[in-house]
C-alpha cells in the first residue's frame, strides 16, 4: 500500500504543477490577447481556419472562436482566457487535495477529519468546472453575440461531484468510527 500512497504522491504534484503551469501560460496567452494581438495568432493559428474558427477547449468548456484575416479575433480568446485560467486553477486544487489526502494518510488512516474536508473540497471544486465554463458562455454569449458565438459545456463534472460528495458522507462515518473504535481501546 505504501507504494501506491508514493506513486499517487507524485503523480498528483506532477498533475498540480502541470496544472498551475498551465494556468500561468494561459494567463500569458489572455494578456498578449489584449496588450498584443498579433501575437494571439502563434497560440491557437495551428488549426484555425476562416470557414470554421479556432476551437478553444478546456475540461469541456468550448468556445469556437471566429477567425479574421487569419488570427482569432481577440475579444472571444480573451474571455475564453479568463474561463481557462480558473479552470485550470480550480483543477489544479483538485490535484493538491488528492496529493494532501496521500500524504496525511501516509502512516495513518484515511479516515481523518482533514481528509474529509479535502474531499469535500474536491466535490465543489468539481462542481464549479463545469459552472464557470457555464457562466463564462453567458459571457462570452452576450458580448460575442449569440449569432457568431458557438459554445459547448461539458456537465459531466456536476454529476461526479455530487458523487464525491456523497462518498464524503461515508468518510465522515469512517472518521466516527475510529473515534469510536479508539474510545474503546
Amino acid at each position: 500500500m505504501k507504494g501506491v500512497n508514493k506513486i499517487g504522491m507524485i503523480i498528483t504534484k506532477i498533475l498540480e504543477v502541470f496544472h498551475w503551469v498551465g494556468a500561468a501560460l494561459m494567463l500569458g496567452a489572455t494578456i498578449c490577447s489584449v496588450a498584443a494581438q498579433d501575437f494571439v495568432k502563434y497560440f491557437v493559428s495551428f488549426d484555425a481556419k476562416e470557414c470554421c474558427g479556432a476551437n478553444l477547449t478546456v475540461y469541456g468548456f468550448e468556445v469556437n472562436a471566429p477567425v479574421v484575416k487569419g488570427s482569432v479575433e481577440t475579444t472571444s480568446f480573451f474571455i475564453f482566457g479568463i474561463g481557462a485560467v480558473i479552470i485550470l486553477a480550480v483543477m489544479a486544487m483538485v490535484f493538491r487535495n488528492l496529493y494532501l489526502i496521500f500524504k496525511n494518510s501516509e502512516n495513518a488512516t484515511p479516515f481523518q477529519k482533514d481528509n474529509v474536508r479535502l474531499v469535500r473540497e474536491i466535490g465543489i471544486f468539481a462542481i464549479a468546472v463545469p459552472v464557470i465554463g457555464f457562466i463564462m458562455s453567458v459571457i462570452v454569449r452576450m458580448v460575442i453575440g449569440v449569432e457568431r458565438a458557438e459554445i459547448s459545456i461539458d456537465m459531466s463534472g456536476i454529476l461526479m461531484g455530487i458523487i464525491i460528495l456523497c462518498l464524503t458522507q461515508f468518510f465522515a462515518h469512517g472518521v466516527a468510527l475510529e473515534k469510536d473504535v479508539d474510545g474503546l481501546l
